[in-house]
């Protein structure tokens, strides 16, 4: 099964036709890092409060001008009218936000530099330009710190007791934040993400998808296995357990719903969110094996891998997401 994840990484971060987009309710907030300026959007909570924080991480195929969460869905309106202000880093496409080794290059060629390069997704874009390729992404240190520390001084938001929410590659992310960075996070939540990177094939299924998403290479991010212990859950679950990080974990059934009408779009999301169950499963067990109890599951009977799956999920734990930060 995890040989299907790089046929389903075209869904990963686009999902179906836009439902939002730029919502005016948010505005630019940017903030200088070692990756150059990064820009997030911002969306405060209707009661004014600077004490309930929530990021939202995007998908795979993050855009450089928003955030899927933005594009495809209306949860920012959602989370504010229940008082949260809301922070979607925008960018990082195949970041895993996390601390990359090097500059994602091949065979040692800078970007740019191979005769024939074009733009664009998968192979072709070996050699291209963009983020992460002309510079080291560190996505984990920006958040935990540059942004975290801004939205402090600048905004008044509160950088203890947050909540993070992922989707896809940062369902991950989104636990690994707050595995190793407790203080900032007590709420993490993993919706069709690969809890489980130690599934035989997993970490090949990876680099292909990371492939396809824009021509990054895994060995940037993790050349070492205890760079993949730092990014893989199962892993470091009892630092969960210790830090008793409230944990929402979910993944859909991989049967489609009735807004999942484009039919190769459709197939690719029944393969890559089958992957995602068995992984999220597997994650499952090895929880109870650590006996960690503070955490909630939800598994949908309906649901393929697209935003379709991902907006009402979001909604679904929100009373709970609500009781578990500020």
């Amino acid at each position: 099964m995890a040989l299907m994840l790089p046929f389903g990484a075209s869904v990963a971060g686009a999902g179906g036709t836009a439902q939002a987009a730029l919502n005016p309710a948010g505005f630019d907030f940017y903030v200088d890092s070692a990756m150059g300026p990064i820009k997030s959007r911002v969306f405060r909570a209707n009661d004014g409060n600077t004490n309930r924080v929530v990021y939202l991480l995007d998908g795979m195929r993050a855009r450089e001008d928003l955030n899927g969460w933005e594009i495809e869905t209306n949860v920012a309106q959602a989370l504010m009218d229940a008082n949260i202000n809301v922070v979607m880093p925008v960018g990082g496409a195949s970041s895993f936000y996390a601390d990359w080794t090097q500059p994602s290059t091949f065979l040692g060629m800078k970007p740019g530099t191979a005769p024939g390069d074009v733009t664009g997704s998968g192979a072709s874009s070996v050699f291209s330009g963009g983020p992460g390729k002309s510079y080291t992404y560190k996505w984990e240190t920006f958040i935990t710190s540059d942004l975290r520390n801004a939205l402090r001084d600048r905004l008044g938001f509160s950088p203890n007791r947050n909540g993070v929410v992922g989707v896809s590659m940062s369902g991950s992310a989104a636990l690994m934040l707050a595995a190793f960075h407790p203080d900032q996070f007590s709420y993490a939540s993993s919706n069709s993400g690969v809890p489980n990177m130690s599934t035989p094939g997993m970490r090949a299924a990876i680099r292909a998808a990371m492939l396809d998403c824009g021509g990054y290479n895994v060995d940037a991010l993790a050349s070492s296995e205890s760079k993949w212990q730092h990014l893989d859950p199962a892993v470091f679950a009892t630092r969960l357990k210790a830090n008793n990080t409230r944990l929402w974990i979910s993944a859909a059934s991989a049967i489609p719903g009735g807004g999942d009408i484009s039919a190769m779009a459709t197939k690719e999301g029944m393969g890559i969110e089958a992957v995602a169950l068995a992984s999220t499963r597997m994650f499952q067990a090895r929880l109870a094996v650590v006996g960690l109890g503070n955490v909630a599951y939800d598994f949908p009977p309906t649901g393929i891998h697209n935003w379709h799956t991902w907006e009402p999920q979001l909604i679904k734990q929100l009373p709970d997401l609500s009781s578990h930060i500020g």
